[in-house]
């Protein structure tokens, strides 16, 4: 059977329920057996939980063989261009804590693969009980630039260790609180403007900078048939910055 992300996404929730069930971890070694009570363990099996979820329901899929890099699964193994699909979990009780991908090689992975940036974001937001009983609070299914936003002196929310750029992280794209600065961007052109900048600031992709753009364009329109117009990031910085209430 061959679904959509979204139809995969209205089967968990309309029939599956799935957040009105619960589960539990469970291991063992020789003869003892425990519930795992490990919060961060959660995030991490839940991949595996949706590949468990895809075949016991007979949807079709292939796994990406590369890991490091999006989407987790291809809904549709026969066109590894469409229907892409990351899964990411976070505690519920806190921020999210995911990575969305090691920048230096994304930035080189849109211009062969634009594609990639139409990967659909399923993310469970889960809580853990004492008892080890595990709930979903939340699912989503969003676009990639719906959950990425800026940060201070950067246009992309960075993990940025010893002055070296490492990994693009989340924004917390569901809370409208006071406490919340930058807001998620709202379209695919301006998350591209970010790139862009972000290309040019990182020390280790700035002799890029200058044919960056013009490569991913090209290849965004070959691979689509639409030309795509990116604003300057200098002109939209201030529109991700959330204004006082």
């Amino acid at each position: 059977m061959k679904l959509t992300a979204e139809e995969v996404f209205n089967k968990l929730m309309l029939d599956d329920k799935i957040l009105e069930v619960k589960g539990q971890i469970k291991f063992y070694l020789g003869s003892v057996d425990i519930i795992v009570k490990q919060r961060d363990v959660v995030g991490n099996i839940m991949q595996e939980w949706l590949e468990g979820w895809l075949k016991h329901n007979d949807i079709n899929y292939k796994l990406n063989p590369n890991s490091q890099m999006p989407p987790d699964f291809y809904l549709d193994p026969t066109d590894k261009t469409t229907e892409l699909l990351e899964v990411k979990a976070f505690n519920y009780d806190a921020t999210p804590g995911f990575d969305i991908a090691d920048f230096n090689a994304y930035q080189t992975e849109i211009i062969d693969k634009p594609f990639m940036l139409h990967t659909k974001y399923l993310i469970f937001g889960y809580q853990m009980q004492e008892d080890g009983y595990v709930v979903i609070k939340k699912l989503w299914l969003q676009n990639l630039w719906e959950i990425c936003r800026r940060m201070e002196n950067w246009p992309l929310n960075l993990q940025i260790k010893d002055k070296v750029v490492h990994k693009i992280r989340p924004a917390t794209w569901y809370s409208k609180g006071k406490a919340v600065r930058y807001k998620p961007f709202e379209t695919l052109e301006d998350f591209i403007s970010a790139m862009e900048q972000t290309v040019y600031q990182n020390p280790k992709t700035r002799e890029k900078s200058g044919e960056w753009l013009n490569l991913f364009l090209k290849s965004y329109e070959k691979q689509y048939a639409t030309k795509l117009k990116i604003p300057r990031w200098i002109d939209i910085e201030d529109l991700y910055v959330a204004k006082k209430l």
